[in-house]
């Protein structure tokens, strides 16, 4: 069978099970036959079970089908297939680490168990009953993959009062301690204006308030991992989180100096470590009037010179 009847059978079968057109053009069948591992002219029985990241999946249809997505084409991919693969759980992802952090290289996908036994039973006599079985208890499939990430979130409470779930892993751990630990010791009152979850990025944002404050935010504006405003002192803390990304280093202090270099409240910049260990590693890197927090020891900051401890300063 050829490359281009193989790429519509694998249609095909995307549609009887469900998807949207989107979902069923070359594109996205071409990526389940790549997480298949099936190469032309390979029988359906043959599918595998393994679990690939994009650019490995990239790399399978580029030298088995012909078709060179290019680099920046991965976004594309993840986005508009692999997302709407996981939310219908023909997919899953990461299952040999649920909580690996969400712009962790070794992020994967996998075709799902039940998923996997249907495929590999196309064009045979048992293919049908298979499909109206699936069909029918897909929905529960999604419920229970749905609360097993559900599980897995890590639950924040705000200053505020309100509670979030931030996802688990990578360095929103920190970020927990960061909210439950830094901001009642050393930004009492406090609120809470923005967190860039590793899952969601806009996952708290008080838009009207920054605005209010002088300060206009766009998609790709480079974000701190959490903002508190301190409104008794007029003062916006920019706190990073530093268990995968670097410290407030002199090139982040210019950075979050032009994204909020309208703001009308003093701004005061706080690289979080999880540890001292971590901290050491980076002592070279961190940025003159800026503040150091561990969550080892979070009774305590650290002052990175200056003329004042803890607050803003003027240009």
């Amino acid at each position: 069978m050829s490359n281009l009847a193989s790429v519509r059978e694998c249609q095909w079968l995307l549609r009887n099970l469900g998807f949207d057109r989107e979902r069923c053009n070359e594109r996205s069948a071409l990526v389940l036959l790549a997480l298949l591992g099936l190469k032309p002219g390979d029988p359906w029985a043959e599918s595998k079970e393994r679990s690939w990241r994009t650019v490995d999946i990239m790399g399978w249809i580029r030298d088995y089908w012909d078709v060179d997505y290019k680099p920046n084409t991965r976004e594309t991919i993840r986005r508009q297939t692999l997302h709407q693969f996981v939310q219908a759980h023909l997919v899953i992802e990461n299952p040999d680490e649920p909580t690996r952090p969400v712009n962790s290289p070794k992020w994967c996908y996998q075709v799902t168990t039940q998923a996997l036994a249907l495929i590999r039973s196309h064009r045979t006599p048992e293919f049908k009953h298979r499909l109206r079985r699936y069909r029918a208890e897909r929905p529960g499939l999604q419920a229970a993959y749905m609360q097993e990430r559900d599980l897995l979130k890590i639950p924040v409470t705000l200053p505020q009062g309100a509670e979030i779930d931030l996802t688990a892993g990578g360095q929103n751990t920190l970020l927990k301690a960061m909210v439950e630990e830094f901001c009642p010791r050393f930004t009492p009152g406090g609120s809470v204006l923005y967190i860039g979850d590793a899952g969601d990025k806009w996952l708290v944002f008080e838009k009207e308030v920054l605005e209010l404050l002088g300060v206009a935010i766009d998609d790709h504006g480079k974000m701190p991992d959490l903002v508190v405003h301190m409104e008794d002192r007029n003062w916006i803390v920019l706190l990073e989180a530093v268990s995968t990304h670097g410290p407030v280093d002199s090139k982040r202090h210019i950075e979050l100096k032009e994204v909020f270099g309208t703001c009308t409240a003093g701004l005061v910049f706080v690289s979080c470590f999880p540890d001292q260990a971590t901290m050491k590693k980076h002592l070279t890197d961190i940025s003159w009037e800026t503040e150091v927090w561990t969550s080892d020891h979070p009774t305590h900051l650290v002052h990175f010179n200056g003329e004042r401890f803890l607050g803003p300063y003027g240009d």
